[in-house]
Formats: structure tokens, sequence, C-alpha cells
């Protein structure tokens, strides 16, 4: 069966066998695992992963793209389809035990931010995402304060869990090849977050404001939420730029803005 790779739904086929492989064991699938993969396209990761788990469920949009599956797998009975949109699923419906869920996809640049956020809000559930993106986006959820990739995506997702980048995917490994590189990211969500947050709102609301103008200082983004000598107060300077600030100082800056309403 053909299909042409749709350009509204994002789509890049993996092909490359090798970089399968390689993804597979950064994976590391077990038997009896409740594993997700949002986006299996033709089934290149799909195979390796109902075979080592014993049973998957996948999210897939493109409707024709299930009777491909379907063939490509051997209509398995192991195998449960979900022609669903994976911004709008409800994941808690796979599970509804702590840390129980594997998540794996290959994820196109178009919706990979909601969904991280969508993703997020069932982190209770979820014991690991795996996933392929544009090797920017990767960088900007893995980066450090003091570098150009530092902005809202990172701290917000660092705050949730522990994020690091596995390894680069070139081009070549896709069909049609996209024009970037991409990258595999691992995601686990903390049990316990690494900071204090009174308000998990209020401190993404922050977050938002401080990189709302990313070149304006604190007390220029903040200036109707907290002034100058409140800033000070929690030994960060006014004058500085949200790109600096490491977690714990948004955390600090979040929870006093609640005392103050």
């Amino acid at each position: 069966m053909n299909h042409k790779a749709r350009k509204r739904f994002g789509q890049n086929f993996l092909h490359d066998q090798g970089i399968i492989q390689q993804i597979i064991h950064g994976i590391n699938p077990q038997a009896g695992e409740n594993i997700v993969e949002i986006g299996p396209g033709k089934g290149a990761l799909t195979a390796s992963l109902l075979d080592a788990a014993g049973k998957l469920n996948v999210i897939e949009l493109d409707r024709d793209l299930i009777p491909i599956l379907q063939n490509n797998l051997g209509n398995s009975e192991n195998l449960h389809i979900h022609n669903v949109d994976a911004l709008k699923y409800d994941f808690s419906q796979l599970s509804n035990k702590e840390n129980s869920l594997r998540i794996v996809g290959n994820l196109p640049y178009n919706i990979s931010t909601p969904l991280l956020f969508h993703l997020l809000t069932f982190a209770y559930t979820i014991k690991d995402m795996h996933f392929m993106l544009q090797k920017e986006v990767v960088e900007r959820i893995t980066a450090k304060p003091n570098s150009k990739t530092y902005g809202r995506l990172g701290v917000m997702l660092q705050y949730y869990c522990f994020t690091e980048k596995l390894f680069t995917v070139k081009p070549g490994a896709f069909s049609p090849a996209p024009k970037v590189d991409s990258a595999i990211v691992r995601l686990i969500p903390y049990q316990e977050p690494p900071v204090k947050v009174d308000n998990h709102e209020v401190f993404a609301s922050i977050v938002s404001q401080c990189f709302s103008q990313r070149r304006k200082t604190l007390r220029n983004n903040l200036k109707n939420i907290l002034n100058e000598d409140e800033i000070n107060s929690l030994d960060i300077a006014p004058t500085a730029r949200a790109e600096t600030l490491t977690i714990e100082q948004f955390a600090s800056l979040a929870n006093l803005a609640i005392t103050k309403s």
C-alpha cells in the first residue's frame, strides 16, 4: 500500500534501520509495559515496540494510515489503534495507575510544543517519554540558563521532568527528508518536582510573563505583578533578564506573587 506523506500532518516517515534500532535501544521496551506510540506512521518503530512489549496502543490521526499499519503488522490483536487527535486525547483512558505509561513518538514540528504541554497534564500516569523532534526544539527543552535557547519551554518541561538529549538524527533517515536535523529526547516526569511551587498556574504565568519580551528586564516584564523592591527581596536583580534565571528563582518569584494576591 502506497501513502504519500501529507504536509498538513507534518509527515516524515522514518526508514533508516540503523536509526530505528538505535531509538529502540534508547527506549528499551520490556514485556508487559504499557507503551503508547503517538504518530506511528507506517510502523517503522511499531513492530519492534509491539514485539518487545507484547501489546501496544498507538494514536494516529491520519485514518488512511490505519489499513497500512494493520497490513504491515499482520492485523495483530495486541495492537490497539486509536484514530484520534493526540492534542485532544485523554491519555488517562489508557491507564489510571501512577508512573505506568511509556510514551513514544515522532512528533511533527507544528504540534510538538502544544502536545508536550498537553501530556504534562497526565504526568502523574507517565513513567517516561521518548520523542523525535526537531533538533532545535530538543535544544530548547534541555537548555540551561544563560544560553540563547533557554526559554519558557525549557523552564516548564524541566520543572516537571528530567530532560536528556540522546542523539541527533540526520534528514536522510526520513522520507521525505526534512530540511533540518532531528533529535531524540528523553523526558522522565518527577514524582516530586525539583523546586517548591505553591500554585502551578501562577508559576506558568510568571514564566510566560518573564519571557514575553525576551530582551526586557524582569523589572519591565513583571511591573504589573512585582515591584523592584519585591524582586530584590529574593536576591534577584530587577535588571536581570529571564534567560539568566534558574528554575528555583522563577519559583521564588511565583510564590511571592501568590502572597500578594
